[in-house]
């Protein structure tokens, strides 16, 4: 069983910074497509980054230029630095991983296998 553990949540000033890590338990970590995802109270839960195996990155419109996803396969951890951060940005992030089935989105949350417990951001305006 996989597990995955996110860190680095927090509360920061609207157009501060945080950085977030997802740690993998397992190997074969460099195998797995890689995600964030983001839930605002009482709204659906919203695909932000997604990291490939061969290291190609997708993100939403919204954060576009302002996060970066990133992977380290010999810490079988994952990042999400987070620049210039907005009150809209507020909500429980969530990392996600697995292997994707042949020709499957990148963006559909029910593709992933694994999913961390979740770690807080809160952006004050």
């Amino acid at each position: 069983q996989v597990q995955l553990v996110e860190s680095g949540g927090g509360v920061v000033q609207s157009g501060g910074s945080l950085k977030l890590s997802c740690a993998a338990s397992a190997n074969g970590f460099s195998l797995f497509a890689m995600a964030w995802y983001r839930q605002a109270p009482g709204k659906q839960r919203d695909f932000v980054a997604r990291i490939t195996s061969a290291g190609s990155t997708l993100y939403r419109d919204s954060v576009k230029g302002r996060f970066t996803i990133s992977r380290d396969n010999a810490k079988n951890t994952m990042y999400l630095q987070m620049n210039s951060l907005k009150p809209e940005d507020t909500a429980v992030y969530y990392c996600a991983g697995g292997i994707l089935r042949l020709g499957a989105s990148s963006t559909d949350a029910s593709e992933y296998d694994y999913w961390g417990q979740g770690t807080q951001v809160t952006v004050s305006s």
